[in-house]
């Protein structure tokens, strides 16, 4: 089953209970879109072999190790995939994308890691999302989820 846009941004902005691959605790969730290369997918980043994938503005899969710079940066050709967008498997549990910070922990920890979020407030309450942290945030709080929402790319831009 897939929710629409619009329920699964309901979901977004409402603390939660953050829990798997380490301690459960309570933390924060904020949503953002920019579209630039995760910080995960740099080469040799985090615990997984290989970086997070990204795409060219034509949302076309780069196979460069992570070499490329960030669309964001003067140069740089790297972005986001549009393929790392949220999706809803029912009413009650969605899978995304996240930028995290975490206390007591680092970027080489939580790169390409999984985490388990139990929404506690608000009309989501109880419901849960599954992400995967793929950026990291230099403006993010202690215990922090940015949700990435959704990144279209279209060429010509």
């Amino acid at each position: 089953m897939r929710l629409p846009l619009s329920t699964l941004l309901a979901l977004l902005p409402f603390f939660l209970e953050a829990s798997a691959q380490g301690p459960s605790g309570t933390g924060q969730t904020t949503r953002y879109w920019d579209c630039c290369k995760p910080s995960c997918g740099w080469a040799k980043k985090g615990n997984s072999p290989s970086p997070v994938q990204t795409c060219d503005k034509g949302d076309n899969p780069l196979n460069d190790g992570g070499a490329t710079a960030s669309g964001c940066d003067n140069g740089g050709n790297a972005f986001m995939c549009s393929s790392q967008s949220p999706w809803a498997v029912d009413e009650n549990t969605a899978y995304g994308w996240a930028a995290v910070n975490l206390s007591g922990s680092n970027e080489a920890a939580w790169c390409c890691a999984c985490y388990e979020l139990t929404f506690t407030s608000g009309p989501v309450s109880g419901k849960k999302m599954i992400v995967q942290a793929t950026n990291t945030g230099g403006d993010l709080g202690a215990n922090h989820f940015d949700l990435a929402v959704s990144c279209v790319l279209r060429t010509g831009d």
